[in-house]
């Protein structure tokens, strides 16, 4: 793939998509046989590939990955900078490596994703995400906020019918207990899909209208789609309607809404009925 372009938006595409590559390379190499094999090697291939060329292309930046020793720890508000860089460096690029294993490991599916987000001290968000990229490897697409999708259409049956149904991504592993109820209440269906950014990649997309999760997440699983969400004019919120924040001393982040802008105010209500 070349050497790497140095914008930071277009940075995160090229590396989403080198180790989108080597996933699926791997995925040739050992098969499907061993899936615990198959998702541990994912884990590391892909880890080490991005923590190798962010130590290469940008030397100075702080890394948070999900796949980093004590990446789930939450450290105390008096730990200093050379306990833990990222609190005070101006710049941490927040990664997920393999978002997804279990759908990585089973043959034939393709809702699995590589994350890769820039968060900046200087943002003019409260996110603070200033780049993004979000791999669909199995899709063979990658979406960016260096060029971000165009805000997605409504479809022709909800454009023409007086009542729509809202389309909701949602675990097939693990929903939050109340997601049913709460469909029901807004007239929603649920859509099972995989990793959380392939569901956020799919509100992007507009193959469903929104995602909402409650059951514990952390800043690696969402950074990098809400970024893409965000620049491409979507909802994202915590489930209370509070901005998602991100490079915290605590990495736990374990609710979030993305959704089109005219359902959040409706799904926002639904949460207040539902989650608490």
């Amino acid at each position: 793939m070349g050497s790497p372009p140095m914008i930071d938006g277009a940075f995160a595409r090229w590396l989403a998509a080198r180790a989108g590559q080597a996933l699926l390379d791997l995925r040739t190499e050992l098969g499907f046989t061993d899936a615990g094999a198959l998702k541990s090697a994912g884990d590391k291939v892909s880890h080490d590939l991005i923590r190798t060329e962010l130590a290469k292309w940008r030397p100075g930046d702080a890394v948070l990955s999900e796949e980093d020793e004590g990446s789930r720890l939450a450290w105390a508000a008096e730990v200093n900078a050379g306990a833990v860089s990222r609190l005070t460096a101006d710049r941490v690029w927040i990664v997920d490596p393999l978002d997804g294993t279990r759908e990585f490991a089973e043959e034939g599916r393709s809702d699995w994703a590589v994350h890769i987000a820039l968060w900046a001290r200087n943002a003019p968000s409260p996110q603070g995400l200033v780049a993004g990229a979000v791999g669909l490897p199995a899709q063979h697409r990658v979406l960016g906020t260096d060029y971000p999708p165009a805000y997605p259409p409504m479809t022709v049956e909800a454009a023409t019918a007086g009542a729509r149904v809202i389309r909701l991504a949602a675990s097939r592993s693990r929903p939050p207990v109340f997601l049913t109820d709460l469909a029901e209440d807004v007239g929603a269906k649920l859509v099972p899909m995989g990793s959380a950014g392939a569901k956020i990649a799919a509100v992007v997309t507009g193959e469903v209208d929104a995602y909402i999760h409650a059951g514990g997440q952390y800043e690696w699983d969402s950074a990098a789609p809400v970024a893409v969400a965000t620049a491409t004019g979507l909802h994202a919120s915590r489930i209370d309607g509070s901005a998602l924040k991100y490079n915290e001393a605590d990495p736990r982040l374990p609710d979030l809404l993305v959704c089109r802008k005219d359902l959040a105010t409706r799904l926002l209500a639904a949460l207040q009925r539902h989650s608490g």
